[in-house]
């Protein structure tokens, strides 16, 4: 949800060039996502209502439909930005159901293996130089932090115009907080503000009933501030959440296994609060 004008082109890979579109007064048009306009529908009249974007329904610009949302920039000035991808998995499971329904084995991401890790292909896959889809997207949630705290850092962008979106192997809670200082350059004020936020995010995640009725995959946190102090957190990118059937709920905390749809996003946001915590000297003892 970041305005072309505002944010640096190489800024994090997902945001392909067309996705995105400048509205006017602080609108942003993104390319239009039937998952994603039902959830932010729904959002509209929940207790997350604060913590989304705004959200006004679709338009039509060159015969393309966009959804038609807050640019969350707007009243920033020359902002840092950092998008955290929650949850402890990345793919809903219904995609690693069709795909174990359809097996083919993938060149392409054999490659992709390699090039990150030499070591991790099966003697049986090196010899076929291809992988299976769901054996590839579950190798690559245990690179990250996805697997180790619930969160990954996907990309970063500095007031600067510095950016960063190497983070495909910060896996350690240390290199966590590494990225994340290096973010808010040591500014403890912003660190406050980002971790109060948090803590308003989750006390109303744990009763949103939009929250505990959606499996919750691929959605990312978006932090922003600038150097006037300003600083907020918003959740966007709901094209993967998906509703649960009826009298189905989820606690976003307990483990995943296939079946249970769970999708860790809390045990996440845990992880990351606490995280934040630790890195202020006079809230580091504390509970959260």
């Amino acid at each position: 949800l970041l305005n072309a004008e505002n944010v640096n082109a190489e800024f994090c890979v997902r945001i392909c060039a067309g996705s995105f579109q400048a509205g006017e007064d602080g609108k942003l048009l993104k390319r239009f996502c039937e998952c994603e306009q039902q959830c932010l529908l729904k959002l509209m009249g929940d207790s997350l209502k604060p913590f989304v974007p705004g959200y006004y329904g679709v338009v039509q610009r060159d015969d393309q439909d966009y959804n038609l949302m807050d640019d969350l920039l707007a009243d920033f000035d020359s902002p840092s930005i950092m998008d955290c991808k929650m949850g402890s998995r990345t793919y809903l499971e219904e995609e690693l159901v069709k795909a174990r329904e359809r097996p083919k084995l993938r060149r392409d991401m054999y490659e992709k293996m390699v090039a990150v890790d030499p070591d991790a292909p099966s003697p049986e896959e090196r010899a076929q130089q291809a992988v299976l889809k769901p054996r590839y997207m579950q190798w690559r949630e245990t690179l990250s932090s996805t697997a180790t705290l619930g969160f990954r850092i996907e990309g970063i962008k500095k007031a600067d115009g510095t950016c960063n979106t190497n983070f495909k192997k910060t896996k350690h809670r240390e290199q966590v907080m590494k990225a994340l200082e290096d973010f808010v350059d040591g500014n403890t004020q912003i660190l406050r503000s980002y971790l109060q936020r948090l803590k308003e995010l989750r006390s109303v995640l744990e009763t949103s009933k939009f929250f505990r009725t959606h499996e919750v995959v691929g959605s990312s946190l978006l932090f922003v501030h600038d150097s006037s102090g300003q600083a907020r957190v918003w959740m966007i990118d709901f094209g993967k959440t998906v509703p649960l059937p009826l009298h189905q709920t989820l606690d976003h905390r307990t483990p995943w296994k296939e079946g249970n749809r769970e999708d860790g996003y809390l045990w996440g946001l845990d992880n990351l609060i606490d995280i934040l915590a630790a890195m202020l000297p006079n809230t580091a003892s504390q509970q959260f």
